[in-house]
């Protein structure tokens, strides 16, 4: 992001209005460098299935947690590890039958068990991870891999092999169209097959003192196992 100033001729000529206008934002293209904001600029920072493209992302993290104010709340939503597992799967065994071993096709992605990690560690409290799986049907496989070019989300590894023979690409798609059926309420569709996608949502807040705060070690009144029988008998 970056501030859009170019109304600051007409926000001169109307100081009361400028008081009651926000300011603008525009896309910044170079995400993993310093974001060209102060430090507690935002309330609020949101990314919305973009993050899975940063190689970064610790750094970027810890410039999210700068750039909020206090008490600010960074939320987002992301493609995780357990995505085209399906498509991975089906390349693996191609290319060890055709090729005699494997290489990367799906772009690298972040596992749910770090996105935690990657919130404290840049600073944010009280993280709050969920996790959806979505799946996608397709006619086969090789419509499948269209759209994933089309929408440019094919692989990005720098390791990739520059090209995959035809034969291993053939493989792998009557693979995945003979092993991953679309599988509904009324059973497996012959003549679809499905695409896994996961997304991970998660909330990180810049610290303040407002917030709750874990009391300290060895400072509780009651054990767990007391308050369980005191549940129990309550029932």
């Amino acid at each position: 992001l970056h501030r859009d100033d170019d109304d600051d001729e007409e926000e001169e000529k109307d100081d009361d209005e400028s008081r009651r206008r926000c300011g603008t934002y525009k896309l910044q293209h170079d995400e993993e460098g310093t974001l060209p904001f102060p430090d507690g600029t935002f309330d609020l920072v949101m990314s919305s299935v973009a993050l899975h493209w940063v190689n970064d992302l610790p750094q970027l993290f810890k410039e999210v947690k700068r750039v909020l104010k206090p008490d600010g709340c960074f939320m987002m939503a992301m493609v995780g590890g357990s995505t085209l597992p399906e498509l991975r799967s089906s390349f693996v065994l191609a290319e060890m039958e055709r090729d005699g071993g494997v290489s990367p096709h799906v772009g690298p992605y972040v596992e749910l068990s770090d996105i935690g990690s990657l919130l404290t560690n840049a600073g944010l409290s009280l993280p709050t991870v969920d996790v959806d799986t979505i799946k996608v049907g397709y006619p086969n496989a090789m419509v499948l891999m269209e759209h994933l070019q089309r929408m440019g989300e094919g692989n990005a590894c720098l390791n990739r092999r520059d090209r995959t023979s035809q034969d291993t690409f053939l493989a792998a798609a009557c693979v995945y169209d003979e092993m991953f059926k679309l599988e509904t309420d009324h059973g497996f569709e012959d003549d679809t097959i499905e695409a896994s996608v996961q997304i991970i949502y998660a909330i990180g807040w810049s610290p303040h003192e407002s917030q709750p705060k874990p009391l300290e070690r060895g400072t509780a009144t009651h054990r767990v196992g007391e308050m369980v029988e005191h549940t129990k008998s309550n029932e």
